[in-house]
């Protein structure tokens, strides 16, 4: 072996790098937990077709399905690749109702998978959660010995070591707070929704309508940058995932299509209720939804279903920040949007130290 191989000197080190033309965070690894995989490749593939097409031959290191589980169900991580200096960015789905493993499990592994991360040598490790499990325990429930369990799992991803979290439409915007002075991207899904339903742009017969309170303020946004009128929901809840709308605030006078916008799906309540509503009370004869996260869980499937057999339900459109089934897809009115693009164009505004937000801004510039 010859000698300069074995003894590194500033200069040589110095050549090495300008050789290399890595970023200043090091080189690109795209990594993923076995949960988080359907959108890591997707979103890798993209990121080399963005590359091309700016006639570019840089292309990450992905590491694939890092963890493992003994046959006791313990995890275990191991890393293939050297990733010492490495800018890492770790996908993780923590809910993936496709892979036979619980948010606590998937969780587990991407906690372990940043360990390993930074005890092998990684120079910057940013987590990537398109859904973001746990964001709605962010305060206990109004007279509820509840924990703030949103923290606790910060608190568990910092002690793990990582130094940057990425997440897609979160439940509440506070959850930046819980990560003590980290870069958290909270990637906001108005300009996704905007290009979605820009055929509705300055409809008179349009209106908007916000499911509950927390969501009024990102549908007021949606409806002004569209120039339609909107709407929000008084929504009550008797008991845990049960959902009543007792009245919907809003003129729609002259209103025959309704744009419903929310965070998530789970068992569908809400949405049910807020449908049938618009359609037998308001005379909406068209209405269509979009949400961030589909968890479609219990009857959420049925309903919508039923919603689009009996009351003018036309279109769903989700993402696939979480895997869906394909009997879900297969629904006539489903419409699934990949997040590869968003991702991929993150991934390498932080890598090279640009502002992320540019990504988002070219429909509200109009605004």
């Amino acid at each position: 072996m010859e000698k300069n191989k074995v003894f590194y000197t500033p200069e040589q080190y110095a050549s090495e790098q300008a050789r290399q033309m890595d970023s200043s965070r090091g080189p690109l690894v795209i990594a993923s937990c076995s949960s988080g995989t359907y959108l890591a490749e997707q979103t890798v593939q993209r990121y080399k077709q963005l590359s091309a097409e700016s006639k570019s031959h840089s292309v990450p290191t992905y590491l694939k399905d890092i963890d493992h589980r003994f046959t006791d169900t313990e995890t275990c991580v191991r890393l293939e690749h050297y990733v010492n200096g490495a800018d890492v960015f770790l996908f993780q789905s923590l809910f993936n109702p496709l892979s036979g493993l619980s948010i606590d499990q998937n969780y587990m592994a991407f906690l372990i998978a940043v360990r390993a991360f930074r005890e092998h040598g990684a120079r910057h490790i940013t987590g990537v959660l398109p859904y973001p499990a746990y964001a709605r325990q962010d305060k206990p429930s109004a007279f509820k010995r509840e924990p703030i369990t949103a923290k606790l799992m910060a608190d568990l991803a910092l002690a793990a070591g990582i130094d940057r979290l990425i997440i897609w439409a979160p439940h509440s915007g506070q959850l930046r707070g819980f990560y003590n002075g980290i870069t958290v991207y909270l990637l906001d899904p108005l300009t996704f929704f905007l290009d979605e339903f820009s055929r509705f742009e300055g409809r008179d017969d349009v209106i908007a309508v916000a499911p509950d309170a927390g969501a009024s303020k990102f549908v007021t946004h949606f409806s002004r940058s569209l120039n339609i009128n909107s709407a929000i929901a008084s929504k009550y809840r008797p008991r845990a995932e049960e959902a009543i709308i007792s009245e919907i605030i809003g003129d729609f006078r002259n209103k025959t299509t309704a744009i419903i916008l929310d965070d998530m799906i789970s068992n569908g309540g809400t949405i049910f209720a807020l449908t049938k509503k618009l359609a037998l009370e308001k005379g909406i004869r068209e209405v269509y939804i979009g949400v961030s996260h589909n968890l479609s869980v219990g009857s959420a499937p049925e309903r919508l279903a039923e919603l689009h057999a009996t009351c003018n339900l036309k279109q769903v459109v989700v993402t696939n920040s979480i895997p869906q089934a394909a009997d879900f897809l297969a629904l006539p009115m489903v419409k699934m949007k990949c997040l590869s693009d968003i991702f991929s164009r993150t991934i390498n505004r932080i890598h090279y130290h640009k502002s992320v937000s540019e990504v988002f801004k070219s429909r509200l510039q109009k605004e």
